[in-house]
């Protein structure tokens, strides 16, 4: 993106020219005899030098800024400010005293010159104040713009973890179906095929409709049944509400491998999970059968899901465990925008 200039308006600037010019004519105009060609003269000097001093500091702090980030004040621009103004109002007031001759030319002189240093001074401060400012508004958008793209890495990286975490898990079950010389390996090579196709249709979303999601649970819950059968079973007691709401694309799915991961599914011992809606909550809950040997983690389950709900609604989710239940409840999404 491209950076923006430090910039003032031009209307600002020539009407506060002007204005300044205009308010130094009032005392003479209030006087009983007061020289029009004088008065002007002096009004018209007071708003060229403004303007001087507008469009010099304008160009010339960004340059000189940069070497009093500290201070925050360019003590060599108002210097040098100050010097060539002097020259400037030096200029103006003889010019004026060639075209309207004044034998008060020396006390008009000081006069000018402390005015324009004052001039100098006051709008040195007050462009130094805008252009810090304009600094730290950029600072803080840039801030914003790099904590965004960061995010957005981030969260991609998570939804690029699952592919690879899924097809690992899937491989396994069919080595092992293979293994066993299981009849029903074509079909599930299918059932896989399909199963792959919603996830290159979901890769890019952030979230999908919880109705979309247990539809691919429904197609993964076949894979499972091909090497288990009746060793698992998933049970759906969601409120028809829920169903409109929204979750992050294969959620179900890594909840539903940790329970296999870290629990005996066996035709002698089942393992059944359940899907229910509570307090607002998508809950899925399985009975505790811990395997003896549970075998190493990936890391990459649970906690992926969690770092998704932060990413999309800085909430986390919540984990219970007691001797017969295992359950992670979702917040549920009713709103969201994908990006």
């Amino acid at each position: 993106m491209k950076k923006k200039t430090f910039k003032v308006s031009a209307v600002i600037i020539w009407l506060s020219s002007l204005s300044l010019g205009i308010l130094v004519m009032v005392p003479k105009i209030a006087e009983q005899h007061f020289k029009i060609p004088a008065t002007l003269a002096d009004g018209l000097v007071t708003a060229l030098f403004t303007l001087y001093v507008w469009y010099f500091n304008i160009y010339s702090l960004p340059k000189f800024s940069k070497f009093n980030a500290a201070t925050g004040l360019s003590y060599p621009l108002l210097a040098r400010s100050i010097i060539i103004g002097c020259v400037i109002m030096f200029l103006l007031v003889s010019a004026w005293q060639l075209l309207i001759p004044s034998p008060e030319f020396g006390p008009v002189m000081l006069m000018l010159e402390v005015r324009g240093i004052l001039i100098n001074l006051t709008f040195h401060m007050l462009l130094n104040l805008l252009y810090q400012t304009y600094q730290n508004q950029q600072v803080i958008l840039e801030l914003e713009r790099t904590k965004a793209d960061n995010l957005g890495a981030q969260y991609e990286l998570l939804k690029q973890q699952i592919n690879p975490h899924f097809l690992f898990n899937s491989l396994n079950t069919l080595k092992s179906m293979v293994e066993l010389q299981d009849k029903n390996s074509v079909d599930f090579i299918l059932k896989l095929s399909d199963f792959y196709r919603f996830t290159l249709e979901n890769r890019k979303m952030d979230v999908i409709p919880l109705s979309e999601e247990i539809e691919i649970l429904d197609a993964y819950m076949f894979l499972l049944k091909a090497r288990f059968e009746e060793g698992i079973s998933i049970e759906y007691k969601i409120e028809a509400s829920h169903y409109n709401t929204w979750i992050p694309p294969f959620t179900l799915q890594l909840l539903v491998e940790n329970c296999i991961k870290h629990n005996v599914v066996s035709l002698d011992y089942p393992l059944d999970i359940v899907l229910y809606s509570q307090d607002g909550k998508l809950v899925v809950e399985n009975k505790m059968q811990l395997k003896k040997n549970p075998g190493r983690s990936t890391s990459l389950g649970l906690d992926n899901i969690n770092q998704r709900y932060l990413h999309l609604l800085d909430k986390k989710i919540d984990i219970e465990t007691t001797t017969e239940f295992f359950r992670v409840k979702l917040p549920l999404i009713y709103e969201y925008i994908n990006h």
